[in-house]
């Protein structure tokens, strides 16, 4: 297995100190967040979904793609993935996304899946998913480049068995998911190593993170309200240790890449050199036992 990083996770670096930490910290791939920053927050502090300086502008053009390109290959790293914030449905966003990740030449791109809020009945959403997912399947075979639905709380893909139900019947050639157990810390867990068999040949990516429960008060009715939050990636809910070795037993060889909101660190540099130190030394310990 390899190591990447979604620059959502890295907001104060530009592309080419990313990069260049990224090759320092033993890391062999990026996955470039790709979202338009309002102008109203580029004058705040970094943040992960704010003013993010490892963010590709999609309205930049052809001369940001290749601000961020030249910044990775001058680093000798390997663009994983551009990844954006897609609306299911929204093909002609999807299109320029899959022109970005070609010129970029990314492998992978994340395609939209609708959240669910109660608002709006499973039925349509899934029929709206599937209708969409097909659409960019075609898309995605004409660009080269594979799109992933991640497991995310909150949407349709909450779980393993949600995303296989959304890609069956997909060509895994050019559709896969993004497997994420530190999302299912908060909506969607199931076993680990069930999860990836679910997956089967759809697996295509992994996140690393990771998050936890506690009580944070009582309701009117004295029960108590339990709430989630993100936390170190040795310190949360996830058992890594656990998780590597299932992917091991699946055959999984792609990417795990790091997208750490925990704050335990006071920069990137440092998150990033603990998230390759610690998965480097799960994978030395249980590779050497298969």
């Amino acid at each position: 297995m390899k190591l990447s990083v979604f620059t959502v996770a890295t907001p104060e670096l530009d592309p080419a100190e990313l990069a260049a930490v990224v090759k320092k910290s033993g890391l062999q791939g990026i996955e470039w967040r790709f979202k338009e920053t309002p102008a109203e927050v580029k004058n705040e502090a970094p943040s992960f979904w704010g003013n993010n300086r490892s963010t590709i502008s999609p309205s930049g053009g052809e001369s940001e793609l290749e601000r961020f390109k030249l910044a990775t290959e001058q680093a000798g790293v390997k663009t994983v993935s551009v990844t954006p914030y897609l609306q299911a449905g929204d093909l002609a966003s999807t299109e320029e996304v899959l022109r970005a990740a070609r010129y970029m030449g990314a492998s992978y791109i994340r395609l939209g899946v609708p959240g669910y809020d109660r608002t709006r009945s499973f039925d349509e959403l899934f029929e709206l998913a599937r209708t969409y997912l097909k659409e960019s399947e075609g898309l995605c075979k004409q660009y080269g480049v594979k799109g992933l639905i991640e497991i995310h709380h909150g949407t349709l893909s909450a779980s393993a068995s949600g995303a296989r139900r959304l890609v069956e019947g997909l060509d895994p050639e050019w559709i896969g998911v993004l497997f994420d157990p530190g999302n299912t810390v908060h909506e969607g867990f199931e076993n680990y190593k069930m999860a990836l068999e679910l997956l089967g040949p759809y697996l295509a990516h992994v996140h690393v993170k990771n998050g936890g429960w506690s009580v944070k008060g009582t309701a009117e009715d004295g029960s108590a309200i339990w709430h989630s939050e993100w936390a170190g990636l040795k310190d949360g809910m996830v058992p890594w240790k656990q998780v590597i070795a299932d992917l091991l037993a699946v055959g999984y060889d792609g990417y795990l890449g790091v997208e750490d909101f925990s704050k335990q660190f006071p920069n990137s540099e440092d998150m990033l050199n603990h998230f390759s130190d610690y998965m480097g030394a799960l994978l030395a310990e249980l590779q050497s036992d298969v």
